[in-house]
């Protein structure tokens, strides 16, 4: 069966094709029975190798740089973060029959740490909090920026991570496109203040670029592991997507402090937020491909309106 869409340009994946590819690059592990995970994430497929392995193979092009920035600099990295990152044990190499690389990875036990396991009181077998989870996140965020950037490569142009009103242009087209649906009055009124705050003064630290519940993993009660990577060198208010995508009140506060941040950069994070949220939500309405990034979207809306 093959692996459920969500663009209309992506490659074909399932487990028959990565049982091939396995065969031809890492027959080692081709004995192992593959079976695909069921996953809302966009831009790359999994699948379970075994018990104690995945691959993740990138769904569109687009997703290449990201896997190749993964395969190189998490291994530095992993020694320097306080939860564990899927460091790459094997890395497969376009075939004719699939165009780009793909990932070997440790399978890290686990569950989603999401906006709804949170609400509802508990994480993994033990008992958590929203409000845990923030401290340890903020954790895991200040051992990253601190991380050393030598050599480190810096975002694409445009991307996450850049100045902030390089995503202007893009903001107001989607407002337009979401028209009545959306309160364009209150939401253009806190991009403004988003495009009147100074930018990142200092030089860039690491960062990780998609900060949700569907990457964080919690086990035991606790935050254990970020996956989904995509390392790059940026401003760090984009590291602050979960005040708004994941947490709330108490949590939200908690966050914050534990982080430590200035007004500014606050500020940036919380237009890092809307302006992904304004992108997905026109983007997976029209095709009709995840519902659950749709509905998360218009919540971090609400809630960044509702802080702002």
């Amino acid at each position: 069966m093959a692996d459920p869409k969500m663009h209309p340009d992506e490659a074909d994946t399932d487990a028959a094709l990565v049982e091939r590819l396995l065969a031809g690059q890492f027959r080692h592990w081709a004995h192992l029975p593959v079976r695909r995970v069921e996953s809302t994430g966009t831009d790359n497929a999994m699948f379970r190798i075994g018990t104690e392995l995945c691959v993740r193979l990138p769904r569109i092009e687009g997703a290449v740089r990201a896997l190749r920035r993964e395969q190189r600099w998490l291994p530095v990295l992993a020694p320097q973060l306080p939860l564990a990152v899927p460091v790459a044990l094997g890395i497969g190499e376009p075939t004719d029959e699939y165009p780009y690389p793909w990932s070997v990875l440790p399978w890290i036990d686990g569950e989603p740490a999401t906006r709804q396991a949170l609400a509802e009181g508990g994480i993994g077998s033990g008992r958590s909090n929203a409000s845990t989870a923030a401290v340890d996140l903020a954790g895991f965020l200040k051992a990253l920026n601190a991380a050393d950037t030598t050599g480190g490569p810096a975002p694409i142009a445009g991307s996450r991570g850049t100045p902030i009103t390089g995503r202007d242009e893009t903001v107001r087209a989607m407002v337009a496109e979401l028209g009545a649906s959306l309160d364009s009055a209150a939401v253009l009124a806190a991009w403004e203040r988003v495009m009147d705050t100074p930018a990142w003064p200092h030089e860039p630290v690491w960062i990780h670029s998609d900060l949700q519940g569907g990457n964080l993993i919690a086990r035991d009660g606790r935050l254990a592991a970020v996956i989904d990577f995509a390392p790059s060198l940026g401003d760090p208010a984009v590291g602050l997507l979960p005040a708004w995508n994941l947490f709330e009140g108490e949590a939200r506060a908690a966050f914050r402090e534990a982080l430590g941040v200035d007004d500014d950069t606050w500020e940036r994070g919380r237009g890092w937020a809307l302006s992904i949220a304004l992108v997905a939500l026109p983007y997976y309405t029209r095709l009709g491909t995840n519902p659950r990034i749709v509905a998360d979207s218009w919540h971090d809306i609400d809630e960044i309106l509702k802080a702002a």
